[in-house]
């Protein structure tokens, strides 16, 4: 991430590469917020806009749907035309799009400025680990950039809780999108000036139109089934009916892309086994890290009566201990121990805190136990994102970085929509069961916290099969692939 300007042109400097990385960073910071910070505030926003109880769910829905649909197509037009153009353009539509949801005034404006902004959401996250992965091609340089993106993944959405129960109490909920507008006018202008500009592959081949219309309304069906899945029901006509209809989708864009000169996603890329295994265990982690946000927040107000800002500030031990090792503590041991070792630590360590979790009932204290759990649960993380990521990305060639970037998250997207909805539904229908049984409200919903909690953790260790049996640590003397090989990728996709 080299500085870049045009009719201005600083002298390049390592501080100003690293500058860059944290005006990327904060991109990315503004996308993990708003994975949480609109859940604290649905019940103001539902008072004041009269959404209904049904209709307050594509508040969420609507923004997960197109940014769910877009990280592949996003990712693969960076390597095509430019990472930076692409990454911008996203932070664009997201300012924008915040601030017209902020300034919303009835449910169909809302939800309809929300779609925007998760396509904006897209663009940015879609090409944000191909930018770090070329800005910082020596070992080192990359792990310790890791580990500061790792530190804004997965502390930002126990920083939204916080953030969100501050404004809304404080202010009141419009300003969780309008806290967006400074940060994105901020990104913005200083990524113009400091992230350096790819030219692309190009778009000499022609524009795969058949494929980006495909693999784009296979992934927003296939979401759109999952969201809606819990009101549907998992085997009802409706979810099953657009279920099939995505995977069909999905066959077809196998066929195209196996066929066409310009695949928008050459199929070598998914022989890279760093790439696909990393990318399931991802999903498999993010599916119980964030049903812990989500199912965690639902305990803390509704079992023990926690306010907004406590539940936020219930969460601040997972959010230090991320950062404690974000310093650098986790490069250090990656490179003495190994990714892969330090992955199944994490691992273990997250579904030790999840167990914990479902053991807590109407009468216990945070202290000791929730306050250990969530110290474990930031542990687990800090030793997990950094890994997962760096294996996700060893093998991939520069020229297919944004496809690679787009790839693993949208594994992160399908394995958190996917763990909510499910868990959700679970949680839900075994507290129902309990209340017929003639359980009170307080004990029912805590026996459904407690079995979500519990699958949660099952969740995050069924991704120890694949980290232990597909993946393996990248070498250390490893950065990029050789030049050699850039072009014959780039020979392939000519071919």
């Amino acid at each position: 991430m080299k500085i870049h300007s045009s009719a201005i042109r600083p002298p390049t400097s390592d501080l100003r590469r690293w500058v860059a990385l944290v005006v990327v960073c904060l991109g990315q910071l503004m996308i993990v917020l708003d994975s949480t910070i609109v859940n604290v505030a649905l019940p103001a926003i539902q008072r004041d806009l009269h959404f209904t109880q049904s209709d307050l769910t594509w508040v969420v829905n609507a923004y997960l749907i197109t940014y769910g649909s877009f990280l592949l197509l996003a990712g693969r037009a960076g390597d095509l035309i430019g990472r930076k153009k692409v990454f911008l353009a996203g932070v664009i539509v997201f300012t924008v799009t915040s601030a017209l949801t902020g300034l919303a005034r009835d449910p169909a404006t809302l939800v309809a400025t929300r779609a925007l902004q998760g396509l904006g959401g897209a663009l940015s996250a879609g090409v944000i680990i191909a930018l770090i992965v070329t800005g910082f091609p020596k070992p080192q340089e990359r792990a310790q950039a890791m580990s500061v993106l790792t530190f804004v993944v997965a502390g930002g959405g126990s920083l939204g809780l916080l953030a969100g129960g501050l404004l809304t109490q404080m202010i009141n909920w419009h300003w969780i999108f309008f806290i967006n507008v400074p940060i994105g006018v901020g990104t913005m202008l200083l990524g113009w000036w400091l992230i350096e500009e790819n030219e692309g592959i190009g778009l000499s081949q022609g524009v795969d139109i058949a494929g980006s219309v495909l693999i784009s309304a296979a992934l927003m069906i296939g979401v759109y089934a999952i969201v809606t899945a819990a009101g549907q029901g998992w085997t009802s006509a409706h979810t099953i009916g657009f279920g099939a209809a995505a995977v069909a989708l999905i066959a077809g864009f196998i066929v195209v892309e196996s066929r066409v000169r310009n695949p928008i996603m050459p199929l070598r890329i998914l022989r890279l086994r760093s790439l696909t295994g990393a990318s399931t265990a991802r999903a498999f982690l993010v599916a119980g890290m964030f049903t812990n946000f989500f199912i965690g927040a639902l305990y803390l107000q509704h079992v023990k009566g926690f306010s907004a800002i406590g539940i936020g500030l219930a969460f601040l031990p997972s959010t230090l201990a991320l950062a404690t090792l974000s310093v650098g503590i986790t490069a250090r041991l990656m490179a003495r121990f190994g990714a892969r070792r330090l992955l199944v630590v994490g691992l273990l360590t997250i579904s030790s805190a999840l167990l914990l979790l479902s053991g807590a009932d109407e009468q216990t204290s945070y202290f000791p136990r929730i306050f250990a759990a969530y110290l474990l649960f930031g542990l687990g993380a800090g030793l997990s994102f950094m890994p997962i990521l760096t294996i996700s990305m060893s093998e991939v060639p520069a020229a297919d970085a944004g496809l690679a970037s787009g790839f693993g998250n949208l594994s992160m997207q399908m394995g958190a929509s996917v763990g909510l909805a499910a868990l959700g539904t679970i949680s839900t229908d075994h507290a129902k069961s309990l209340v017929a049984q003639g359980a009170s409200l307080s004990s029912a919903l805590t026996g459904g916290y407690q079995v979500a909690f519990l699958l949660a953790a099952a969740c995050v260790a069924a991704g120890l099969p694949v980290v232990l049996l597909v993946l393996r640590s990248p070498s250390t003397r490893r950065t990029q692939r050789a030049p050699q090989e850039e072009r014959a990728a780039r020979l392939e996709d000519a071919a």
